[in-house]
């Protein structure tokens, strides 16, 4: 059926309502037994409900050496949207819908793909990339099963190039301690919770900014900080919640030890609530990924700044690449939308992946 099935099929995708949050799902949602009939008994399924709206399902037929990851989970819709956000509208050569382009769009290709032939595949869909404590891919890549293959496709937006590096993502919260009282204590200066957050943030923006080279510097950025009472009490608590982007090769560890050894009031303790490498991270290489690439005559990409699954694969010793339809500027977006153009393309090269056995 070509694209008509593409469509077809994302029709379908985008219908199912997985915004994350609320992440409203579980082994037994719809969308996972409607996947099942599509792909049809050649494939073997195994479905592992993680909790918390977080599902795994992996279908394998054959024996493949490659491995496509894609998560079903999308951001929250939008208001204020031209096209209904849970329905598939077509204009002037797009598709519209939430997920369509990150990354709906990719599951149908691989969907269609996998009508199209019967030769060796394995998919791996997931529910819990947007949004937090996502554990989908680490219990996977921990449980082994990554060691059945050779390569990851992981199908992010890329235009369809094939990206070998990505920047990381680290996000982390403080909660620094003061000792109340009133303001007109001159200690105020040194025991106030929100002096000593204010002092760790100069220090940190200043460390950061000198951090790396022009181009390869870490994006740093404090998102969040509260505290306090009123002007005239001293803070005896402040928080805060601030991430980094680091780039390609380097350490997440290294940048948070570096950022939490700024503080010296000790009154500080700190939460990773999540930590995902740059792709490749410190130590690795990208050479596998990119001869994998180069076999098959596939357009590479510059290096992304957004983050993705396929440094989990990476650095648990498995290589990846990213790559899939549409343009990360598409995604998140009031109206989400992706080429039917760029689902041509994508629909061809997945099925040269599957079809181009080493």
């Amino acid at each position: 059926m070509g694209i008509a099935g593409v469509l077809g099929y994302l029709e379908t995708l985008v219908a199912f309502d997985t915004q994350n949050p609320p992440r409203a799902l579980s082994a037994e949602s719809q969308i996972f037994s409607w996947i099942s009939d599509v792909l049809g008994a050649a494939f073997k399924v195994d479905l592992i409900d993680h909790g918390l709206g977080r599902v795994s399902m992996l279908a394998v037929r054959g024996k493949p050496d490659l491995l496509f990851n894609v998560h079903l989970d999308t951001v929250p819709v939008i208001g204020g949207s031209r096209y209904p956000a849970l329905e598939l509208s077509a204009e002037n050569g797009r598709v519209y819908g939430r997920g369509s382009c990150d990354i709906k769009g990719a599951a149908a290709c691989l969907l269609e793909v996998a009508g199209a032939t019967d030769e060796p595949m394995a998919l791996l869909f997931t529910t819990d990339e947007e949004g937090a404590s996502g554990i989908c891919v680490d219990e996977f890549v921990r449980s082994g099963q990554c060691r059945a293959f050779r390569q990851v496709v992981v199908a992010e937006p890329t235009d369809c190039l094939a990206i070998l590096s990505h920047r990381g993502y680290l996000s982390v919260k403080g909660q620094f301690t003061g000792v109340p009282g009133h303001s007109s204590e001159p200690r105020a200066l040194t025991d106030n919770a929100l002096h000593k957050l204010s002092q760790w943030v100069s220090a940190a923006v200043s460390l950061a900014g000198k951090m790396g080279s022009e181009g390869r510097r870490p994006c740093f950025n404090v998102g969040e900080v509260h505290g306090g009472i009123k002007s005239n009490v001293i803070a005896d608590q402040a928080r805060l919640h601030w991430s980094a982007r680091l780039s390609p090769g380097d350490s997440n560890q290294a940048f948070l030890e570096a950022m939490t050894g700024l503080d010296t009031s000790g009154s500080v303790s700190w939460h990773v609530p999540f930590s995902g490498p740059p792709l490749p991270t410190d130590g690795q290489d990208i050479s596998q990924a990119r001869a994998f690439v180069e076999r098959r005559g596939i357009e590479t990409g510059p290096a992304v700044n957004f983050w993705t699954e396929a440094s989990l694969f990476a650095r648990a010793g498995t290589p990846a690449i990213v790559l899939g339809p549409g343009n990360i500027a598409q995604a998140h977006v009031v109206d989400e939308w992706v080429s039917v153009e760029q689902l041509e393309q994508a629909l061809e090269i997945y099925t040269k992946l599957v079809n181009n056995h080493d």
